[in-house]
Parts: structure tokens; C-alpha cells; sequence
């Protein structure tokens, strides 16, 4: 509809877009903008010379042009099913600013992965990929007192892996395709605000009946190509490190005692470093000969009684290693304007980044870092780790570091997707990834919420998995999991045996159970540790019982629909959440992790319905609240009691 220097968009009882003179849908702005980055974390600083509303309205075909002040933005719109794509045209060398109604109570989901909160209204949400981790937070709750440490705020917590798409519980969807740098701003009553360093490519406007119907038809714009290898439902992914010998002793004695076991994953594969944080990666991705001796004829072994090995790689070469040095002469790692070698620094070492738009260096590390020094080897699966480190100063053999910046970790999952391709071994090798920006699911064929604390604070322990799962199913990525038991240690910061058993009944209900050792493996509780292998052994077992249904919700995810989803993603308004960290396993499973330390009852809110409890048989009426016991190893978990996987719940609760 439009009148005059009016203009407006709207699918039933939602307006999608509302231009006017007074409140214009878009602004062009001219901005200078500083960068500060360490060791991944990003500081920014803009200083706003300019700001153009574009209020007039102009018609030319099937076109409509913004303008203002000399300055034009073209919009191309087509109708599409469930409401509007526009095709925006801006001018090179500026910013723009978008504005989209709102109504006062509108919850606002998604914006990528979002670690503190899974509804953003009164928050603003930062489109820029960075570490998620801030050394002065670990340092801060290594040094005080728990009552002391004061958890952060959403406002400063990076994101791995966010993401400009959004929906609403007006069931609205928002999705802006554009990789630069920007900012959602959701503080305003009425309106959204949307601000990009340049003029995004595409903005997509839906409205749908429900939740589901928009995640479906998210789909069909960023196209989901996740999976999981059959060898992933038979057991837990073992986080286990430390040599050949270690890795299968400790394998087998998981296996002797009942457990059941997928894989071992092994990040030292190629070396360890021993840093002031504790036991880290030697960034040179070809086997450690004197740490993993015979390490081919070892997987064969492991292969033997049904356990895979997986290893670790990320796209940076440790200072004046073997491959760094080979790499360098080759001219593959990223400079710096004069022409040096550009490090980045992870905790206390210097690494090189190998250009992934440069194709000699991209052949190479799919045919020889990936294909011939892992999968010609044995290696069923990996950590493709980081990915959001590329400065945007940077030169690259082809491209704009600024406007790739977001997109680096994309083109690092491609690479690895590509290369399992390349040696036939789709659908039975993988790799997990934890940045990604748009389109990370059309190639990695799980995600994980790296890389959490130690403990149960909810700004970076385990609490702060669910929200960051919620956030990302709501974006379009809807396969995901976490390290069971965290990485981050240090100091008084370590995870208990009970902790890590409560970590790991989060994990044995959902997608992909894998537990990591820490980065200070000594220091934390494992899953073999005095009095915690019976808890291994049991919901291991529970794990693959719910085989069928994981398999099921890996259906579903292909359609787009979350595997992890809140509490109120049935009924679709954030009002009807009750329990922020409870959540959906698929549509059938209600699952209540226990989060507190030292807690043994639970308090419930069950969803509408009729549901069973796993471990008891007992029945209950949703839409109440109860107080479950939770002893430990078997956090509240409840099925749908006309579920036609019943048979596959009642196995797995057998499991006492």
C-alpha cells in the first residue's frame, strides 16, 4: 500500500514495513569506524559524520526509490509466499540505518547464536563475529569468591556465530542478507532498528501462522544441509587425550564397563602446548608421531569394537611450525599492509591464518591437511575449530577483509565439507564447527556451543547452552550441541564430579553426546573419574536407546525445525515461558536440566499435554507446576504419553 511519500507492507493482521515522513524506514549515514582486536575480541569505535532520512517516495516500474538529500536507496519487491523479498540497491562508501514497526509486548528471537537470554527485546544485538570468551572474565571469577562474581550482562557477551535473522511471537520473520557489520536494536517500544556498514543485499519479510511454519520457511532461504553419521547414535564421543596407548586404554575400559561408546576425540592428535592456560593444540595438522605412535593401525583397533577416532584442525598454523613455515613460502598466509606475515595471538602463542580466498592454499588444505593427513588416516570426524579471527585490516589474496570478516568461518566449513566430499566419505565422516554467520548450515553438519565455563554461572557455564541453542534454531541453524563438562578452566575455576555428571545428563538428552577433557584436563573431573563412570555407563546406555527419535528429530531438522526449542515454542509467545533453561527435545521429550549445585529436587513447569516421567512412569498433567526429585544422573525428563517413540523413552528410562 502507498500514499503519497507513504508506504507500507503488510501480510494479515502484521505490518511489516511502515514508511513515512516523519518515522522513514531507511537512513543513509556516513560513519568512520575503528577496529581494536585481541586475541579475537573486537572493540569498536564510530564517530558519526553524517546522517540523510530518506523520506521521499518515488515509483519507477515495479520499482520504489528512497530518497533524501541527494542520496537514494532502490527497492525491488516481490511477493513471495508468507509475504515480501526486497532487493535493496544503496550507494557505495555508506551506511544505512532500517526501521521496522513494532508492537510493545513483541518478543524478539534469533540474531544468530545469543549466549544470555533467548528473547532480545530491550537488548541490542551485534552482527559482528568475535570471540565469545574475555580473559578478564575468567581472571575475574578465577580470583573471587563465587557470591562475588557478578555475572555479565547480554550487552557484553560476543557471539561465535551471530547472525542478522530474526523472528518475533507475532510470528513475524526479519531476514536482512548482507555480510557487513552492523547492530539490531530492540530497546525501542514501537519500532526495530537495524544498522549495517553497508547496504544489505536482500531484506525478507514473512508472517506465518506459528513458529514452525516460519523455521520452515527459513528453510528455503538458508538451505540446511545437516547431518550426522550413523556411527554418532551408538554412543558418547569420548573427549580423551594424551597418546595412543592413553586413548585406547581408556576406551576400552569405558566399553568393559558397560558404556556405550561412538568414538574418541582426540584434539592432540597432532601435538599438545603447554601454555600459562593449560593444555592446548600444537597448530600443525599432521599426527604427532612420538604422542600417537602407530596411530593408523591404533584407529583399526579402536574400528574393531565399533569406535571411531576423531581429531581437531582450524584454518591457523602455530609460529615457525613445519606446515607454517611451508605455507608461508608458498605466499598462502594472510599479510598485513606491508607486506609481513599477520599473527594472531591465542593466549600465549603467535599463529599464522592461511588465506582461504586464495585457491592454491584452499586445494591444499583439502587434499593434504584434511584428506590425506586425516581421513587417508583413519579419521572419521573432527573439530574444525575458530574461524572469527580475520582482521579487518588485512590483505587477502582476493577480496575486502571487512566484508568477509563474517563470513570466514562459512568459508572455512565449505572447505571442510568439500573436502569429505572430495574422498566419497559423505554421510560417514563429520565435523562440527563453532563460528558461523549465514548459510554455516548448508556445510557444517552439526554445530557446537563453544566454549563454555567450567561451572553453572549463567553469562558463560552450562546454563548458557540452552539459550545459545534456542537462538540459533530461531536463525536457521537447527543442529546443535555442546562440550559436556565446558572447556574454560583456571585456577579455582574447575568442574566437579557433580557437575560434570549433570553436564552430562543435559548431554545424553540431545542431539550429540560428546564430553571434552578441558583446556586443564588434570584439574577437572572426567568421565572415568572415582564414582562417575556408573553415571557414564548409565546415560550413555539412555542415550542410545533414544536412537530412533534422534534420528527422527534429524528429519525434522532438514525441514528447518530446531531440535532444541524453549519451553514456549508450542504455544509461540515468549509470556507462556516458564523455565528459561528447560527445553524440547524435538516435539515428544520435555527435558529439565539441573543446574544449581547441590540441588536434588527440580521445580517443573510442564507444557500443555499429558506427559510421563522417564525415570518413575509416573504421569502428570501439564500446565502445573511440581517439584521432581532429581538425584543425580537422572535430571527430570518427561515424553508426550501418545508419543508414538514411547517404547524408545520407557528403554531409556530403564536405565536406573
Amino acid at each position: 500500500m502507498h500514499h503519497s511519500n507513504m508506504l507500507m507492507i503488510r501480510t494479515g493482521k502484521n505490518v511489516l514495513l511502515r514508511h513515512s515522513e516523519a518515522k522513514p524506514f531507511a537512513t543513509a549515514v556516513r560513519q568512520k569506524k575503528t577496529y581494536t582486536a585481541s586475541r579475537g575480541t573486537v572493540k569498536t569505535a564510530v564517530r558519526e559524520a553524517e546522517r540523510i532520512p530518506l523520506t521521499d517516495v518515488t515509483y519507477k516500474g515495479k520499482d520504489v526509490v528512497l530518497s533524501g538529500g541527494g542520496h537514494s536507496l532502490r527497492i525491488t519487491m516481490e511477493k513471495v509466499p508468507l509475504g515480501m523479498d526486497l532487493s535493496l540497491v544503496g550507494e557505495d562508501g555508506w551506511s544505512y540505518e532500517f526501521r521496522l514497526p513494532a508492537r510493545k509486548d513483541e518478543a524478539v528471537f534469533g540474531g544468530g547464536e545469543q549466549y544470555r537470554q533467548v528473547n532480545h527485546r530491550g537488548e541490542r544485538v551485534v552482527n559482528f563475529v568475535s570471540e565469545h570468551i574475555k580473559a578478564s572474565t575468567i581472571i575475574e571469577k578465577a580470583l573471587l569468591p563465587r557470591a562475588l562474581y557478578r555475572e555479565k550482562s547480554h550487552a557484553n557477551i560476543g557471539s561465535y556465530a551471530p547472525m542478522p535473522v530474526f523472528m518475533t511471537d507475532r510470528n513475524r520473520l526479519i531476514l536482512f542478507d548482507t555480510p557487513s557489520d552492523g547492530t539490531a536494536d530492540f530497546t525501542a517500544a514501537d519500532e526495530f532498528r537495524f544498522f549495517f556498514d553497508r547496504c544489505p543485499r536482500r531484506l525478507t519479510l514473512l508472517s506465518g501462522k506459528d513458529l514452525p511454519e516460519l523455521c520452515r520457511a527459513l528453510a528455503k532461504y538458508l538451505p540446511n544441509g545437516q547431518y550426522l553419521p550413523d556411527w554418532c547414535f551408538e554412543g558418547m564421543i569420548l573427549g580423551v587425550q594424551g597418546g595412543t596407548e592413553t586413548v585406547v586404554r581408556k576406551a576400552f575400559a569405558m566399553l568393559d564397563a558397560g558404556a556405550k561408546i561412538s568414538a574418541v576425540w582426540c584434539q592432540d592428535w597432532s601435538g599438545e602446548k603447554r601454555t600459562i592456560m593449560g593444555k592446548q593444540v600444537w597448530w600443525n595438522w599432521e599426527v604427532d608421531e612420538k604422542l600417537y605412535p602407530n596411530l593408523r593401525e591404533a584407529i583399526r583397533t579402536l574400528n574393531a569394537r565399533g569406535v571411531r577416532f576423531l581429531g581437531y584442525i582450524n584454518p591457523y598454523l602455530v609460529r615457525d611450525g613445519h606446515l607454517y613455515n611451508y605455507c608461508k613460502d608458498k605466499g598462502w598466509l594472510i599479510r598485513k599492509q606491508d607486506g609481513e606475515i599477520y599473527h594472531i595471538q591465542s593466549t600465549t602463542f603467535d599463529a599464522g591464518m592461511l588465506d582461504l580466498t586464495h585457491p592454491d592454499a584452499v586445494d591444499y588444505i583439502k587434499e593434504v591437511l584434511i584428506g590425506r593427513n586425516m581421513l587417508d588416516l583413519g579419521i572419521s570426524g573432527w573439530m574444525a575449530d575458530f574461524g572469527e579471527y580475520l582482521p579487518v585490516d588485512c590483505v587477502l589474496h582476493k577480496g575486502d577483509p571487512a566484508q568477509l570478516h563474517n563470513v570466514w568461518p562459512v568459508l572455512w566449513a565449505k572447505i571442510n565439507r568439500e573436502a569429505i566430499e572430495a574422498r566419497g566419505k559423505e554421510q560417514k565422516a563429520m565435523f562440527f564447527t563453532r563460528s558461523g554467520y549465514l548459510g554455516i548450515q548448508e556445510y557444517a553438519p552439526i554445530m557446537w556451543n563453544g566454549d563454555q565455563h567450567t561451572d553453572t554461572t549463567r553469562d558463560y557455564g552450562m546454563p548458557c547452552v540452552m539459550p545459545a541453542s534456542f537462538s540459533l534454531g530461531f536463525s536457521g541453524v537447527p543442529m546443535v550441541h555442546c562440550d559436556i563438562g565446558g572447556f574454560f578452566s583456571f585456577l579455582r575455576m574447575k568442574r566437579s564430579k557433580e557437575l560434570f555428571v549433570r553436564w552430562m545428563e543435559m548431554g545424553a538428552f540431545s542431539l550429540l553426546m560428546r564430553s571434552h577433557e578441558s583446556i586443564r584436563p588434570w584439574a577437572n573431573a572426567q568421565f572415568d573419574a572415582g564414582g562417575v563412570t556408573p553415571f557414564t555407563v548409565k546415560l550413555t546406555r539412555a542415550h542410545v536407546a533414544l536412537r530412533p527419535y534422534l534420528e527422527h528429530c534429524v528429519k525434522l531438522a532438514q525441514e528447518g525445525l530446531p531440535v532444541l526449542r524453549p519451553d514456549f515454542f508450542p504455544e509461540g509467545s515468549a509470556k507462556k515461558g516458564k523455565d528459561p533453561y528447560a527445553y524440547f527435545l524435538g516435539e515428544d521429550l520435555f527435558v529439565c536440566p539441573v543446574i544449581r549445585e547441590g540441588e536434588r529436587v527440580r521445580t517443573v513447569y510442564l507444557p500443555a499435554g499429558e506427559w510421563v516421567h522417564l525415570w518413575t512412569e509416573e504421569t502428570y498433567a501439564g500446565g502445573k507446576k511440581y517439584r521432581v526429585d532429581a538425584p543425580l544422573g537422572q535430571c527430570p525428563v518427561f515424553y508426550r504419553k501418545d508419543s508414538q517413540f514411547a517404547p524408545a523413552f520407557q528403554a531409556a528410562g530403564q536405565n536406573k
